[in-house]
C-alpha cells in the first residue's frame, strides 16, 4: 500500500466547532478561511492506490466519497457507510468529513479533539466506529488529518482489524 503513517495524534487546540444535532450531520463554524486546505487534503486522499472519486451514496448533494476498489476492499470488517463507500469530504462551506475506524481509534480520535460521533449513532442507525472529522484549519492540521484517513484507508483495505 502507501506510505504509512504513525497514528499518534497531539491534542487539537481549541474549542470543539459547533455541528449540527441531526443529519446532515455539518460542521458550522471553524472551516478554513482558504478552502484550498481542504482541496489540497482531497487531492492527497483521492491520489492513494486503490481509490476512486465518486459523489457520495449516503451523504449531502455534492459530498465526494472515497471508494475501495471492490477487489481491494475489506470483505470481513465494518468500515463501509454504503456499498464501498468508507469515508466522505462535505461540500463548501462545511469542509468536514465522515469516515469509518476500528471503534477504538474513533475514540481515541474524538478524545484527541479531532472529531465527533455520528449523531445517528446515538439512534442506532449507524455502528460507533462511524465519525466526523473536523476541517482543517491550518497546514499543520492537514497533517494529522492525513493520519486518520489514512487509517481509515487501511482499515477499508483490511491492512489493520477491528482492535
Amino acid at each position: 500500500m502507501d506510505k504509512k503513517f504513525n497514528f499518534e495524534l497531539p491534542h487539537r487546540k481549541g474549542v470543539k466547532p459547533k455541528t449540527t444535532p441531526s443529519n446532515p450531520h455539518m460542521q458550522l463554524d471553524q472551516q478554513p478561511e482558504d478552502r484550498e486546505l481542504v482541496d489540497k487534503l482531497m487531492a492527497w486522499a483521492f491520489s492513494l492506490a486503490y481509490i476512486s472519486k465518486e459523489y457520495s451514496k449516503i451523504s449531502v448533494p455534492g459530498a465526494q466519497a472515497m471508494c475501495m476498489s471492490q477487489n481491494k476492499k475489506c470483505t470481513h470488517c465494518n468500515a463501509f457507510m454504503i456499498e464501498n463507500e468508507f469515508a466522505h469530504f462535505h461540500p463548501i462551506p462545511d469542509g468536514s468529513m465522515h469516515l469509518g475506524l476500528p471503534i477504538k481509534d474513533s475514540k481515541y480520535v474524538i478524545e484527541n479533539g479531532w472529531g465527533e460521533m455520528h449523531p445517528l449513532v446515538n439512534k442506532g442507525w449507524l455502528p460507533p466506529n462511524f465519525i466526523m472529522v473536523y476541517a482543517p484549519r491550518t497546514e499543520e492540521e492537514i497533517e494529522v488529518i492525513k493520519k486518520i484517513i489514512y487509517r481509515s484507508y487501511e482499515f477499508a483495505s483490511g491492512e489493520i482489524k477491528e482492535n
